[in-house]
């Protein structure tokens, strides 16, 4: 079954009240923060970065997998190859599935750090990424999808982001991966938006 919008982000309300008992640092990315800074589009999964360091990872996913079920036999196995735990939560027929990144990055740690409290209902507030490291996560990914979600954000989001900063963030993150045409995408795609806007009446 197919969870609707309001019921996913309940669930990950709920991952996240897990997180914060066990008082760990993380934040929401993927779809979830893309509900907060673009225009609101179908998602079915609740993508977060947990900043886990290096070396202790066993801890946190052992800990995770007591409280989410893992969506493939060797979950633990790829979490800490992979450093991501692929789960599901556990509402029964209507679970959600959960990709939690083991983070330890620097950009990681900045990206937790600079998270904010986004309330999404009166009895739902979920802790998600900036816009700016929204951006940098989706233009890093660069699939098709994301760039769409780039453009929308940058639309919604137009004069109040940090342009610097996510330049910043991800020109090094992109020379990593070998494939810095993303960020002249980017810059193509910002001076768009900015026509665009400019000629509306």
């Amino acid at each position: 079954m197919i969870m609707s919008l309001e019921e996913l982000l309940r669930a990950a309300a709920k991952v996240q009240s897990f997180l914060v008992r066990n008082g760990w640092q993380f934040c929401f990315i993927g779809g979830i923060a893309v509900q907060r800074w673009s225009n609101p589009r179908f998602t079915h999964d609740i993508d977060l970065t947990l900043l886990t360091g290096f070396g202790q990872e066993e801890k946190f996913v052992d800990a995770l997998l007591q409280e989410l079920d893992p969506r493939r036999e060797d979950a633990r196995e790829f979490a800490l190859r992979s450093r991501v735990l692929l789960a599901t939560t556990r509402e029964g027929e209507q679970s959600a599935e959960v990709d939690i990144a083991l983070g330890a990055l620097p950009f990681e740690q900045r990206t937790i750090a600079r998270a904010s409290a986004w309330e999404v209902r009166r009895d739902v507030t979920l802790t998600t990424c900036s816009a700016e490291d929204l951006v940098v996560h989706k233009a890093f990914a660069g699939r098709d999808l994301d760039w769409g979600d780039v453009e929308r954000i940058l639309i919604r989001q137009h004069g109040k982001l940090n342009l610097p900063q996510i330049r910043q963030e991800l020109k090094p993150l992109l020379e990593l991966k070998g494939e810095m045409e993303a960020l002249e995408k980017l810059d193509r795609m910002l001076a768009t938006v900015e026509r665009r806007l400019r000629a509306k009446p």
